[in-house]
């Protein structure tokens, strides 16, 4: 140590700031002092600085410890703001030894994102606690489970503020602060709370995911407002609420704001231009107020963390949080992707993995439409049988649609054949192929979740490639020529399921016949892992299915002939 230099003593978990860059960093700069009455004050807008890294930028200011089985993190004790959080269980990669997700962030880095609680004043309560109040920590300076940390700040006008944070076993954080008034007359005050990101995901969104700000408050319900939607729109305030939540969500983590029931809210969704862009979803209390000698006290629930099913849903009937299931977009058919999701979970209990799972899972859905598919199975094959007497009826009345129509529909009412029959099982598989793939997309408990063998995240799509020799030729290839092992099996059984039916007359369908299971092939490469797993066995045991079905009717399987023809040399013209 230099001579002259000072040492302070500080409680441990609490960091010194730092002199240098990293202090005078102007993305740390305060917010505007004059807000007006009742109006929350402007976050920071200021230049990140892309010089500090993130170490740096959280050692420029002093901070509390948060140490729980599922976070780890601090506390900026400037403006007593949550903005250093780590996932302990969440990785950025499937190696186990990547880094670990880094949901919050300091403001001076370009990925700033962080919770804040504050007030709103005025001139008869002086200076309150915002952005740029330095609060002091009382007793305990680490936040756990079992130990929760108390701070303190005190101003000129005889106003006490106690800020007790509390922290669960997993995402949930509880803010309580007390207002003691040592002053001779009543004060007012408003309770704000917001939560800013000054970046957006690295990966675009996609229409059957939501990111970006939400929340389900009033009348109104669910709002939903992607980043681009609320870039063109600045600014939206619904009605004054008395429950719920808000916040910004991820595909797969959230931040979101309880607001306490104590008090009517005015919540807002915002996006600001002014210095760095931002987005913000924020809420403003009705006033509070503190007669002489009194005290009141209000109370924000932060949730920070992964969006964990069965988390989420405790968190909405214990702490009876507004339908906080929908932080989750399930979608429109949640009717039928919770339900997905629900027997997937359960199998993966049982099984261990959810690969099986989801093999499991489609041997149940099959045997729950098996009656409709029996009777679409056996009217496709006595259609089958059927068939010289409709191309009878369509040499006869070639030249007269009208009669041949007619012959054809007496047919059907004789033979007792539904002609849209065989629509069905492809009918009732769209909605279940869809909700699956939602369970894939958007459940944080996909992700990451390996098969066996070189699939290792059922979330993402198989990462080998015939193009490359399934790995063996080092060559990186775009993306639309990552055709995997998975893809192709399916492309084959589609193949296959495809030639249990006879070719079709017409030539443009036999062409639509023949290359529609190339066509999915390269679709499908792009598609979560899982999705393809299961679609290639939905079609082996629609195969077996439909194979069983037409040998009871007695129709003909058309399988082997379709294959011998389509290899079959064809004789040229001169031959």
């Amino acid at each position: 140590m230099s001579p002259g230099a000072q040492t302070t003593l500080l409680p441990p978990g609490v960091v010194a700031p730092q002199s240098g860059a990293a202090a005078s960093n102007p993305g740390c700069s305060t917010l505007a002092a004059a807000a007006a009455p009742g109006t929350i004050p402007n976050a920071p807008g200021g230049d990140a600085v892309p010089a500090a890294g993130r170490d740096q930028a959280l050692a420029a200011s002093k901070r509390v410890k948060i140490d729980t089985p599922s976070l780890e993190g601090s506390i900026n004790l400037t403006g007593a703001r949550l903005d250093d959080l780590k996932l302990k269980h969440y990785t950025e990669t499937v190696d186990k030894n990547s880094p670990e997700i880094e949901l919050l962030n300091p403001q001076a880095l370009p990925t700033g994102y962080f919770a804040e609680i504050g007030f709103v004043g005025n001139d008869k309560t002086g200076a309150v606690p915002g952005s740029d109040t330095v609060w002091t920590v009382e007793g305990n300076p680490t936040l756990s489970p079992s130990t929760p940390v108390t701070l303190t700040y005190t101003n000129d006008k005889g106003l006490t503020f106690k800020r007790v944070f509390s922290v669960d076993a997993n995402y949930m954080f509880t803010v309580t602060d007390t207002v003691q008034n040592s002053g001779a007359s009543a004060v007012s005050l408003f309770n704000y709370g917001r939560v800013t990101r000054y970046d957006k995901p690295a990966v675009a969104s996609t229409y059957v995911l939501h990111e970006g700000l939400i929340g389900v408050t009033g009348t109104e319900g669910l709002a939903e407002y992607k980043y681009a939607k609320i870039e063109s729109e600045k600014q939206v305030t619904p009605g004054k609420s008395t429950d719920g939540w808000l916040g910004i969500t991820d595909k797969y983590w959230a931040v979101t704001l309880v607001p306490t029931e104590k008090q009517p809210f005015q919540p807002r969704y915002a996006f600001f231009e002014d210095g760095r862009h931002r987005y913000q979803s924020d809420f403003l209390t009705d006033a509070i107020n503190v007669d002489a000698g009194q005290s009141a006290t209000v109370e924000t629930e932060i949730f920070a963390g992964a969006k964990e099913v069965a988390k989420i849903n405790a968190y909405e009937a214990d702490r009876h949080i507004r339908q906080f299931n929908l932080v989750i977009d399930w979608g429109y058919f949640y009717f039928i992707t919770k339900p997905m999701f629900w027997l997937i979970d359960t199998l993966y209990k049982f099984f261990g993995n959810f690969g099986l799972a989801i093999l499991a899972t489609t041997v149940i859905v099959k045997a729950l439409f098996f009656p409709l598919a029996n009777k679409s199975y056996a009217s496709m094959a006595n259609m089958k049988k059927v068939q010289p007497k409709m191309l009878e009826i369509r040499e006869k009345y070639a030249d007269d649609k009208m009669k041949q129509q007619q012959a054809m529909m007496e047919l059907y009412k004789t033979e007792k054949i539904n002609p849209l029959a065989g629509c069905w099982p492809v009918a009732l598989q769209i909605p279940v192929f869809f909700s699956l793939y939602k369970v894939l997309y958007i459940t944080i408990e996909m992700r990451h979740a390996p098969f066996f063998g070189w699939i290792q995240d059922l979330a993402a799509p198989d990462p080998t490639s015939i193009f490359n020799l399934f790995g063996l030729v080092p060559v990186t290839l775009p993306h639309m020529l990552m055709i995997g092992v998975w893809p192709l099996i399916m492309g084959v059984t589609m193949f296959l399921q495809m030639r249990m039916n006879p070719t079709p007359p017409d030539p443009t369908q036999a062409a639509i016949f023949t290359w529609m299971p190339v066509i999915f092939t390269f679709m499908m490469a792009g598609f979560p892992a899982g999705l393809v797993i299961y679609w290639a066995w939905n079609n082996t045991l629609s195969i077996l299915q439909q194979g069983l079905i037409m040998k009871r009717q007695g129709a003909k399987i058309e399988l082997w002939d379709n294959l011998v023809a389509l290899f079959r040399k064809k004789p040229s013209p001169a031959e």
